[in-house]
Order: C-alpha cells, then structure tokens, then sequence
C-alpha cells in the first residue's frame, strides 16, 4: 500500500515518563526528512495541550502546535457542539481546557484519568447523573499506562464500571474511536489506508487504526507486553522500537 502520512502516539514510542526513548529524536528527524506529513496523537489526559507542548520542547522534540491532537481536545470540542456542561471527573490539570464550559448544572459526565479522584465520592456522583439521563462522555478507554516503576490503572476500568452500573454506552472522544482518528486524517487530507498509525497500545492505537482503515504498527516499548501482537486480528507491523519504524518507512519509499 503507499504511504502518505504518518500518526505518532507520543508516550511509550517517543518518550517515557518523560523522557525520551532511545534514539527519538534521530528516528523523528529521519521520519520528517522523508517529506511526509506528520500528526502526533495521545490520548494523554493528566497533562493539558500546553504541558505536552513544552514536554515536547523540553526533549528537544520539535512538534508544532498545529500537528498534535489530543483526546480532551477532542472532548471539549464534543461537549461545545452539543452544548453540554460536563461534571468532569479529570486530571486536574485539564481543568483549565474546560473552564469555558462551567458555571452550569451538569448535564453531562466527562471521565478522563482522574488518578485519586477515582474514588467512590466522586464515582457516586457520575453515576447519579447518568441515571438521570447524562450522557458519558470518555477521553478515552485505555486499560493502563506505563510509568518508570510499571504498570499503572487508566480510565477505561472505572468507564466501564460506570457503563455498567448506569446500563449506559460511553462516547469515546480519543483513541480508538473511528470520530477521533477520522478527524485526524480530515487534518492530513488523507485516505486511511495511505495513512499509518504508530503506537504501543494494541487496542487503542493498532486495533482501532485497523478498524478505522488505517495501516498499523506495534511498536515493543511503552505498555507493550510480550504477545500483544496475537490478541488482535488484523495485518499489520510489529517493530522493536521508533528506530526500526523509520529505518522501515525509508526503505518502503526507496
């Protein structure tokens, strides 16, 4: 298939924590000399746009603003079209990215990684509103991310937690919801099976990549754990690391 544009997934590919993982930023520089168009997408919700920004900057990564997409972006632009006012179970460094959408009784439930926040208080209280009707609205459904010292929860076991005790459907607004990956090619001006997705999360980046059209890759750092690769169906690449995933995409345009 040919090859138009790429996606990166920032955490677990690029960086780690942060800091970056070996060979980034030579990988980067090796991938933007190929001439195709880049996006950098991350369902990343304890650190706001700004953060990840200077994060980025701070590793010497150099991404422009215009090329990252991120989940609570994609949320708030979600909850400002239907005109909803979220109760947001959050990080609370996104509070700010969702301030303009305050001052209101909540009529709706915003669930990002919300680290000690997930507490039964705080839970009760999305629930309640559900049950009168809200509908969730999840940055996304990731089952865990990985720091230095492991494995840690992320959001996706307390969304559907939520999902089942309110008998409700959350809406995903990041990874791997097609609405998110659909938004993304719409910036490139792409067709998704020209278009690949990089990533170290089988289901949120692989799998919903394959499911939205897109080619994939698998990359084995980041929360990649031996046997990933055959949980899913699907063709697609498996790679040791960002290193290898460019090495590849040069030889492919060769």
């Amino acid at each position: 298939m040919p090859l138009r544009a790429i996606c990166l997934d920032l955490a677990g590919v690029l960086y780690q924590d942060p800091r970056l993982l070996p060979g980034a930023q030579d990988a980067l520089q090796r991938l933007r000399a190929t001439g195709l168009p880049l996006r950098f997408v991350t369902n990343t919700s304890q650190r706001n746009r700004s953060q990840i920004l200077n994060d980025l900057a701070s590793l010497n990564l150099a991404v422009d603003e215009t090329e990252l997409f991120t989940a609570p972006q994609a949320a708030h632009d979600y909850l400002t079209r239907h005109q909803l006012t979220p109760y947001c179970l959050f990080h609370p460094n996104l509070k700010e990215e969702f301030s303009d959408l305050e001052g209101k009784p909540p009529n709706a439930v915003l669930l990002g990684d919300a680290g000690r926040k997930f507490n039964y208080e705080h839970l009760d209280q999305a629930f309640r509103l559900l049950q009168d009707g809200a509908p969730l609205i999840a940055i996304g459904e990731n089952r865990y991310y990985q720091l230095d010292d492991g494995l840690h929860l992320d959001a996706g076991p307390f969304v559907r937690a939520l999902e089942y005790a309110a008998d409700c459907r959350a809406i995903i607004t990041g990874k791997p919801s097609p609405a998110f990956f659909e938004q993304v090619l719409a910036d490139l001006g792409t067709r998704p099976e020209d278009t690949l997705m990089v990533g170290d999360d089988v289901h949120g980046d692989v799998e919903g990549a394959l499911n939205s059209g897109m080619q994939a890759c698998l990359v084995q750092t980041g929360k990649y754990r031996a046997g990933d690769e055959k949980t899913i169906t699907g063709e697609f690449r498996l790679e040791a690391d960002i290193r290898a995933v460019a090495r590849t995409v040069t030889r492919l345009l060769e």
